[in-house]
């Protein structure tokens, strides 16, 4: 049995192209269709993330020009309270009181022609829990700087520990602690404490 090789060695090459080719232009030009839809669809429809309410707020609360004659109709705004300050720390009354740089100069001035001798501390902090005041004790001795706890009864209040600092001789050290404390962010008061010098004698 003969082969008709002539026919087989004639045949004409195919002009298909690459077949991976042609899929991947496809699939290009479907994606960019579908991303241009979904873009349209997206910046047509509203948006739920806008708040609304903010936008129409914002504008609401515009102020208009208000008409030359409302100037003297217009009553007074009212003033704010004022905000409370808070004091960490609590006073005994009548044996301590806040103290002034210019009473640390005069009282270092005047230590030698007064009978009553003032000290002068500056307090911390002052907490209902000793392990509080513990801590904070040392901290300040980690900052290079000593202080004592000092336990008081308050009325009403119970016990209270105070940190404080000093007694402190002069300008220059209260300054120089005044620094090393505001540095690291802790507030500290200034506080004298007078006591009863030593009898003079007859």
């Amino acid at each position: 049995m003969s082969r008709d090789y002539k026919s087989s060695l004639k045949r004409p090459p195919q002009k298909n192209g690459n077949p991976m080719l042609i899929g991947i232009i496809i699939g290009l030009f479907i994606g960019l269709a579908i991303s241009l839809g979904a873009a349209l669809i997206i910046t047509s429809w509203p948006s739920p993330f806008v708040n609304h309410s903010h936008s129409a707020k914002s504008t609401a609360a515009k102020p208009q020009p208000a008409p030359m004659n409302a100037a003297h109709n217009k009553s007074p705004a009212p003033q704010e309270p004022p905000k409370p300050h808070f004091d960490f720390y609590t006073i005994l009354p009548g044996t301590e009181a806040p103290a002034t740089d210019q009473e640390v100069k005069q009282a270092a001035q005047q230590a030698n022609r007064r009978n009553a001798q003032e000290r002068y501390f500056l307090q911390v902090g002052s907490f209902p829990a000793e392990t509080d005041a513990d801590n904070l004790k040392a901290k300040l001795a980690l900052l290079g700087v000593e202080a004592v706890i000092q336990s008081a009864t308050l009325p009403g209040k119970g016990v209270w520990h105070r940190v404080r600092i000093g007694p402190l001789t002069g300008l220059q050290e209260l300054n120089r602690t005044r620094a090393i404390l505001a540095q690291n962010h802790l507030p500290s008061s200034l506080i004298k404490i007078r006591e009863a010098g030593p009898p003079q004698q007859p």
